[in-house]
């Protein structure tokens, strides 16, 4: 038997875009690097990636942060976790069952941002093209959702189904060093956390027992 589904709304608008502008003594070189935004056309959907998502924090593979040419100050990504960052808007969350089946397509557009956190002034530019060449390619700014994306997905026996359409991208934690100014070692002066969409978006899919 069908069971049509039913929106959950999450009470939030679109997420907003966060931005750090540059301040004196932030290198030219990080606020002129690439925040672009992936319009629709340009991503690829992936529905209900099971297993995905990392539980912990995973190192990220780089050297130790040293420059001896280059910018004065640049950053790190020292650890990363695969995580679906959802469109927080109504009319991309639904809820159904129990039991049946879900056919859901998402209803209202709108668009999946980065949003970064730090315990100094970051740039997000430098953070996204660090995340890109250590972490994945498809990292970006943001990615514009459009109505539409159907997905049908079958709600097991006695249980509820939960699909929550958004980006397949990553929580990375950051640090930004300064050049010590006598050799190639950095000092470190700042660090935070930062989630990153990529161009890869689709269906989240998970069962509950209410």
């Amino acid at each position: 038997m069908g069971i049509s589904s039913r929106r959950a709304g999450t009470g939030a608008a679109t997420t907003a875009l966060l931005l750090c502008f540059g301040t004196a003594g932030t290198a030219a070189a990080e606020e002129a690097l690439d925040d672009s935004v992936v319009s629709a056309d340009q991503t690829t959907e992936i529905n209900d990636r099971q297993g995905w998502e990392d539980d912990t924090d995973q190192p990220v593979a780089e050297r130790d942060a040293r420059r001896c040419d280059g910018p004065s100050t640049w950053y790190s990504i020292p650890t990363k976790k695969a995580y679906h960052i959802p469109s927080k808007w109504n009319g991309t969350k639904f809820k159904d069952g129990p039991g049946g089946t879900m056919m859901v397509s998402v209803t209202k557009s709108g668009t999946v941002a980065l949003e970064v956190a730090g315990s100094i002034e970051w740039s997000s530019s430098a953070i996204i093209a660090k995340a890109k060449a250590t972490v994945s390619t498809k990292i970006t700014g943001s990615v514009t959702v459009t109505t539409g994306h159907n997905y049908t997905h079958n709600v097991k026996r006695n249980k509820y189904g939960h699909l929550q359409y958004g980006s397949w991208g990553y929580k990375v934690t950051w640090k930004k060093y300064r050049s010590s100014g006598s050799s190639c070692d950095g000092v470190l002066i700042g660090s935070g956390t930062a989630t990153l969409p990529t161009s890869e978006t689709g269906w989240k899919y998970w069962e509950t027992s209410t």
